[in-house]
């Protein structure tokens, strides 16, 4: 899930939105959540697949990643890249979501959600949303949520479908998952020297 309708990543896979690809470093991203190399891995509203592919670059064939999007035409893009390169440990799922995971309960290690959550906010299914993913992680597995800080910067949605940390950190309370990790200077540099967005992991 991406935003700014148009653009299209380098890749040239058809996406809704502005992919990560163009101003976030996914690797940096997934470094700060010091993985094993072992897990079990969802890239929660993947878009193109960048993330799920930099996961896998960094985590190596020991891991199992799924790639999550409702949009079809980038799962069924990133599908013909597995099967082209003979990847077998990436697998593109089409999902709603705040819905329906096409995963079995308790399986999953841990979820990223890179530039994901303000849609659930916009679409107010961020419960439902949370319900499901914590439905399909493991006991004491994690989900780490990605987003733009709450600023009226002009930079990313608009400021009301925003979430500041610690309204995050409520909505996950809620459903008896707790906070286990905070870095509130992640992203890309804005004009006024800050950087963009916050990483928080919660676990089950």
């Amino acid at each position: 899930m991406t935003t700014d309708t148009g653009l299209v990543p380098s890749n040239g896979h058809r996406i809704q939105g502005r992919t990560t690809e163009a101003f976030l470093d996914a690797g940096n991203v997934i470094s700060r959540l010091n993985l094993k190399g072992n897990e079990v891995f969802v890239d929660a509203g993947c878009g193109d697949g960048h993330a799920s592919f930099i996961a896998r670059d960094m985590m190596g064939d020991n891991a199992i990643i799924y790639a999550l999007d409702i949009y079809e035409p980038s799962i069924e893009d990133m599908q013909k890249d597995v099967e082209e390169q003979k990847i077998e440990n990436i697998i593109p799922i089409q999902s709603n979501i705040a819905r329906n995971i096409n995963l079995d309960d308790d399986k999953i290690d841990i979820t990223l959600m890179i530039n994901v959550f303000h849609h659930f906010v916009a679409h107010e299914t961020a419960d439902d949303a949370i319900d499901e993913l914590k439905r399909i992680t493991k006991p004491k597995g994690k989900i780490a949520v990605m987003d733009y800080k709450k600023t009226d910067s002009g930079y990313g949605p608009p400021v009301k479908f925003k979430s500041s940390p610690e309204e995050m950190e409520e909505m996950f309370l809620k459903h008896d998952m707790k906070m286990v990790q905070k870095d509130t200077e992640v992203g890309e540099v804005l004009d006024d020297g800050t950087l963009s967005h916050y990483l928080l992991v919660f676990q089950k």
